[in-house]
C-alpha cells in the first residue's frame, strides 16, 4: 500500500541496522490492527524468529523501539505475542488525506500498453436474455470497467449464437403458427415474441411425443429397448432426445430447416435474418437499459465455419491426428485429459473448431495480449482443452488466457428452464426490482420535493443498483440465489445501502452550502472512527487492483459495502458539521467527500449509478 510505504521501508531498515539481515519486502505481513488491541497496523513477526534466531517477542521490542526513533510516522509501537502493533501519528493521517485529495483518478492507474479481451453475454437467438444472462453480462461489464481502470485497453466482445436446431425451432413454430404476425401486430418486445416460439415449439413437441406414446410403433420401441427394472415412464422420459431425432416430425422439419439454412436457401434464409434482426432489436433495447455496450459482435454463423484451416495446419504440426473414418482428434491425456474431437468424420467442425479459429481471428483484429471468456462453470473443461490446444499451436496470448467461469443463478422458486417458459427475463427481472424500489420508498417520502421524472430516475438507479450489486457481490464461482425482496433491504449488505451512505454524504455537503476548506494541517487527537475510516479509504486502489488481476468483482463490491458501513459508523460517531473545531470541520469534511467520490467510483466500476437523493 502506497501511503504505508514509510512503515515498510522502515521496517526493512529497522532489521539491517539491528540484525544485519536483508528482507523481502514481499514478506511483510502487514493488517489493520484488530479493534481490541492498540495501534493502528500491525506487522506480523513470526517469518523472521528463524533467520533473525529471538523469539518473536524480543524481535519485536527491538525493532519496535528503532520504528519510534527513526520512522517519522511512528507515533508509538506494542507487542503482543508475534505481533508488533504500530500506532501512527496525528500528521501521518492528515498527510495522507491531503495527498489522496489532491490525487487525480484516485484509484486508477495510467496506461500499461496492454490490450485485453473480455467475451461476454454472447446470447442465443431463439430466446430473450434472461437471469442467467444478467450474470454473465454484470461479470463482465464489471470486469472490462475495472481492467480498463487499472491500465489495460479493453475490448468488450461477444459471439450472438445466431444458428443452430434451436434457432429453427423457433423459426419453424413461427411459420407454422405464427400467422403472419410480427412483434410489431401484436405489442410485443421482439425478443420475447420469438422466444415465446421457442417455448411453443417445445409445447407443440411434447404433445406430440405424447401422441406418439400411445402408437404401436412406440410399444414397440419400448419392448425392446426398455431397460429391466426401468418404468414406462422413466423410459419415454429419457427417449426424448431419440424420438425427436428419430420419429418426431416437428424434429424432421427443423432438421430440414437448418439443412436449407445450411445450403443457403433463400426463403430460409430471409426468414432466418428477419427474426434474428427482430431479436437483435429486443436484445439492444434491453443492454440500454443495462447500461452495457460493446466494441465488436461476432456471429456464429460466420465463426462456425472458422478453425476449419487450422485443422490441417495441426495435422502437419503432429497437433491433430485423424482417424481412419476421417475423423480428426487431439491427444491430451499427457496433461490429464482425454481424446478430443476436433473435426467430424463428415467433416463438419465442432464448438472447439470454431472457438480455435474464433480466438486466431481476434488476435488479427485487436494483437491483444490477454483474453477473458465469461461463461458458465459448465463449460470448465472445454476451456482447460481450447487453451492447451492453442497452446500447442504456439499463440502467443495462450499463456494469458482467462475463464471467468460462474455458479448458475437460481430464483427463490427454484431453477429455470427456456424450453418450458419458466425462465425469468432479464428485461421482467429488471422491472420487478424497480418496481420493489417504487414500493420501498413511498413510505419514506425523502422523494417528495422531485419532479415525476427526478423520482423516477432515483427510483430507477436504486432498483437497478439493488438487481446488480446482489449478483456481483457473490464471488463468481458460486453459484447463488437471487431474491428481489432482500436486493433492496437498506439495512444490508445490498446496493441501495451502499447508495445511502453516498446520498448521506451529499446531503451533509449540501448543509454546508460552502467550498470545504483544505487547511487542516494543525489538526490532532484524531477520533479512532476517523482513522479507521482513512484505513479503509487507503486501500481502495489496492481492492482495484485485486479484482482487475483476479476477474473478481465481488473483491471491490465487498470493499464498497464495507466503506459504506465504516462511513456510517463514522456518521454516527463523530461530528462533522458542529466539529469541535474548525480544523476537524474541514477534516471531516473532506474525508466525506472523498468517501463519497471512491463510493461513487467503485460502483461505477461495477456498473451501478448513484442517486442525489433517496
Amino acid at each position: 500500500m502506497l501511503y504505508l510505504d514509510p512503515l515498510t521501508e522502515g521496517f526493512i531498515q529497522a532489521v539491517k541496522s539491528i540484525y544485519q539481515v536483508d528482507i523481502d519486502p514481499t514478506s511483510i505481513l502487514l493488517n489493520p490492527t484488530k479493534k481490541e488491541f492498540e495501534g493502528d497496523y500491525t506487522i506480523v513477526l513470526f517469518p523472521y524468529v528463524k533467520d533473525l534466531r529471538q523469539t518473536p517477542e524480543m524481535i519485536g521490542e527491538r525493532l519496535g523501539v528503532y520504528l519510534v526513533k527513526n520512522v517519522q510516522i511512528v507515533k508509538s509501537t506494542n507487542v503482543i505475542k508475534g505481533f508488533l502493533n504500530v500506532e501512527l501519528s496525528d500528521k501521518y493521517w492528515v498527510d495522507s488525506l491531503q495527498s489522496i485529495s489532491s490525487t487525480k483518478a484516485f484509484g486508477h492507474k495510467e496506461s500499461n500498453g496492454k490490450k485485453v479481451v473480455v467475451e461476454f453475454s454472447s446470447p442465443n437467438t431463439n430466446k430473450p436474455l434472461h437471469l442467467g444472462h444478467i450474470r454473465n453480462i454484470l461479470l463482465g461489464w464489471s470486469c472490462s470497467k475495472i481492467l480498463a481502470a487499472i491500465g489495460y485497453e479493453v475490448m468488450k466482445v461477444q459471439v450472438v449464437n445466431d444458428r443452430g436446431i434451436a434457432v429453427c425451432k423457433s423459426m419453424l413454430a413461427w411459420e407454422k403458427f405464427g400467422e403472419g404476425q410480427t412483434p410489431t401486430s401484436t405489442g410485443i418486445k421482439p425478443d420475447h415474441y420469438v422466444g415465446s416460439f421457442y417455448v411453443l415449439f417445445e409445447t407443440k413437441f411434447q404433445e406430440e411425443y405424447a401422441g406418439w406414446q400411445n402408437s404401436k410403433e412406440a410399444k414397440a420401441v419400448l419392448d425392446t429397448e426398455i431397460k429391466e427394472g426401468q418404468s414406462e415412464e422413466e423410459f419415454y422420459k429419457g427417449y426424448k432426445n431419440n424420438y425427436f431425432n428419430n420419429y418426431s416430425s416437428l424434429g424432421k422439419e427443423a432438421k430440414v430447416m437448418l439443412l436449407k439454412w445450411e445450403d443457403n436457401d433463400k426463403y430460409v434464409k430471409d426468414l432466418w435474418i428477419k427474426m434474428n434482426n427482430w431479436v437483435y432489436e429486443g436484445f439492444e433495447t434491453t443492454y440500454d437499459k443495462m447500461g452495457v455496450t460493446f466494441d465488436k459482435l461476432y456471429y456464429e454463423s460466420d465463426t462456425y465455419l472458422l478453425g476449419k484451416k487450422t485443422i490441417d495446419i495441426g495435422l502437419e504440426r503432429g497437433i491433430f491426428y485423424q482417424k481412419e473414418d476421417g475423423s480428426v482428434w487431439i491427444d491430451l491425456e499427457d496433461v490429464g485429459m482425454d481424446q478430443k474431437i476436433v473435426l467430424r468424420s463428415d467433416g463438419t467442425s465442432v464448438y472447439i473448431t470454431q472457438d480455435i479459429g474464433t480466438a486466431m481471428a481476434r488476435y488479427e483484429d485487436f494483437g491483444f495480449d490477454k483474453m477473458a471468456y465469461t461463461v458458465a462453470d459448465e463449460q470448465d473443461y472445454h476451456f482447460k482443452v481450447l487453451f492447451e490446444i492453442l497452446k500447442r499451436f504456439g499463440e502467443p496470448y495462450a499463456d494469458e488466457l482467462y475463464h471467468l467461469s460462474y455458479g448458475m443463478v437460481d430464483l427463490t422458486t427454484g431453477k429455470m428452464k427456456s424450453r418450458e417458459g419458466t425462465i425469468v427475463d432479464a428485461d421482467d427481472l429488471m422491472k420487478e426490482v424497480i418496481t420493489e424500489a417504487s414500493e420501498s420508498t413511498k413510505d419514506r417520502g425523502e422523494l417528495d420535493e422531485l419532479s415525476d421524472s427526478e423520482k423516477e430516475e432515483v427510483i430507477r438507479r436504486i432498483g437497478l443498483a439493488a438487481l446488480k450489486f446482489f449478483i456481483i457481490k457473490v464471488n463468481p464461482k458460486k453459484r447463488m440465489t437471487f431474491d428481489p425482496k432482500e436486493s433492496l433491504d437498506m439495512q444490508g449488505q445490498t446496493g441501495p445501502y451502499v447508495q445511502n451512505a453516498y446520498v448521506r454524504i451529499q446531503s451533509i455537503l449540501r448543509k454546508y452550502d460552502g467550498k470545504i476548506d483544505s487547511d487542516f494541517t494543525t489538526y490532532v487527537n484524531l477520533f479512532e472512527e476517523e482513522k479507521s475510516l482513512m484505513k479503509l479509504l487507503m486501500e481502495y486502489p489496492s481492492r482495484v487492483e485485486e479484482a482487475g488481476n483476479n476477474y473478481d468483482p465481488s473483491t471491490l463490491a465487498n470493499y464498497c459495502y464495507n466503506l459504506a458501513k465504516e462511513f456510517h459508523r463514522f456518521y454516527h460517531g463523530v461530528r462533522i458539521l458542529k466539529a469541535e473545531s474548525p480544523e476537524a470541520k474541514n477534516y471531516r469534511l473532506t474525508l466525506s467527500s472523498k468517501i463519497a467520490a471512491v463510493l461513487k467510483d467503485g460502483m461505477d466500476l461495477l456498473g451501478i449509478q448513484m442517486p442525489s437523493r433517496m
